[in-house]
């Protein structure tokens, strides 16, 4: 145990984190998400744990990328799905509170796979929200 580093943080995730550098991807996955079939090189389990309070705890330490045009990412919604996550709107005031505005892309579901599959980490919550996956691209400490 460390002083002032969010328990939700286990030493694992906070080596990937330290590890990763400058424009390194890492996504945070709802329960739903296939993280198994999806991570190349690092699965980390974060069970009985949900995005909001997992992306807050990475954000305390984690720079998002400055320099491109949507350091983070969601899943869009399927065309026809009646789902609206409103769950985004949480990701937005703590990405604000951290990192100010950011542009939040929307990506296609088997694209934000795709892209998943190259990111650096995957965080396997149990978030219950529908559509409640994210992608951090990570930026430099200054």
């Amino acid at each position: 145990m460390l002083k002032g580093v969010p328990a939700v943080l286990s030493p694992q995730l906070m080596m990937v984190l330290m590890e990763m550098g400058h424009g390194d991807e890492i996504v945070i996955a709802d329960g739903n998400f296939p993280a198994a079939a999806c991570a190349s090189k690092y699965i980390i389990r974060c069970d009985g744990n949900k995005v909001p309070e997992v992306l807050e705890a990475i954000l305390k330490f984690f720079p998002l990328d400055k320099y491109v045009k949507a350091p983070v990412a969601v899943t869009e919604v399927v065309p026809g799905d009646p789902v609206k996550p409103i769950i985004w709107e949480e990701y937005k005031k703590i990405i604000k509170e951290y990192e100010g505005d950011v542009k939040i892309e929307e990506v296609e579901r088997f694209s934000f796979y795709e892209r998943a599959k190259k990111a650096y980490a995957i965080v396997a919550t149990s978030e219950e929200a529908l559509y409640a996956n994210i992608i951090l691209k990570k930026g430099v400490v200054k």
